[in-house]
């Protein structure tokens, strides 16, 4: 496993059943060059596609979840949203819908929220993010959600402070949310 600058752990290697799905990698525009396993496009860091759904309760308040230490990347790390990598061949909002019910076993109504790039030491990615309003029950089975907390403006601020958080959905989606 790498460490990031800050020092948190990074990459863990991709293993299972999930290093060999196919995903397919992108070019600046987003154009498909080429599909490889999820394990080649972590080793070699290529951009691919990914999905971001920050899920906010009819309060207004915001979801964060911790991530499970067996990530491939960033694990332990604190998160806006839930979501992921979009399998060669998905659809982005099919992609979307598939990991609300992976991550958090609901369906919603998605609001689009934008599209961007991200590139950092861990990863290249083009993300498109969404918002939905739900709240709850909630049912995390897939196993990639530790903790999770209802947070305002003033709770996010303060465990930003104290807990470290996935860079990628802060710089993509962050900046889309109103909190109360």
């Amino acid at each position: 496993m790498s460490r990031c600058p800050c020092g948190h752990a990074r990459h863990r290697p991709v293993t299972g059943t999930s290093a060999d799905e196919p995903v397919d990698v992108i070019d600046e525009r987003g154009r498909v060059v080429d599909t490889v396993t999820r394990a080649r496009m972590r080793a070699d860091r290529l951009r691919h596609r990914a999905v971001f759904i920050a899920v906010q309760g009819s309060d207004g308040r915001l979801l964060v979840h911790r991530r499970a230490e067996h990530k491939d990347v960033w694990p332990g790390m604190w998160d806006l949203a839930v979501g992921g990598v979009v399998a060669a061949g998905e659809e982005w909002t099919e992609a979307a819908e598939r990991e609300l019910r992976e991550e958090l076993g609901v369906s919603a109504e998605l609001e689009s929220l934008g599209e961007g790039a991200y590139d950092d030491e861990s990863v290249r990615l083009v993300g498109r993010c969404y918002r939905c309003t739900h709240d709850g029950p909630f049912r995390f089975t897939d196993g990639e959600i530790t903790e999770v907390r209802w947070v305002d403006a003033a709770g996010l601020a303060e465990l930003r402070r104290s807990a470290a958080f996935v860079p990628d959905s802060i710089a993509l989606v962050l900046p889309h949310l109103r909190l109360p």
